[in-house]
């Protein structure tokens, strides 16, 4: 095993499994997701938070990121909700 952690990370969605809660999470700076598995079932996550995480990889016979502490990401301001145009082109009057 060895550790991993991991800044600017949003919550996609959360599910609860009887031996564990999977998280998938985007981070926001590379686009890449991550499936985190939470044996505890104790770290609580909100929507439109940025976050820091630590934990281990365990690769007996399947690659797992187990989470061992989360906590806010203080340093990204909390994400925006306003979508953003494809072609970042703002609208304007149509004639």
């Amino acid at each position: 095993m060895f550790n991993f952690s991991a800044n600017h990370l949003l919550l996609l969605s959360r599910t609860e499994y009887r031996s564990c809660a999977v998280l998938h999470l985007r981070d926001d700076s590379t686009l890449r997701v991550h499936r985190l598995h939470d044996f505890t079932k104790s770290h609580i996550l909100r929507p439109g938070q940025y976050y820091c995480l630590s934990g281990k990889v365990n690769s007996a016979d399947k690659l797992f990121l187990v989470v061992e502490s989360v906590k806010p990401d203080t340093t990204h301001a909390t994400a925006s909700k306003t979508p953003v145009p494809a072609d970042s082109a703002e609208e304007g009057p149509t004639h």
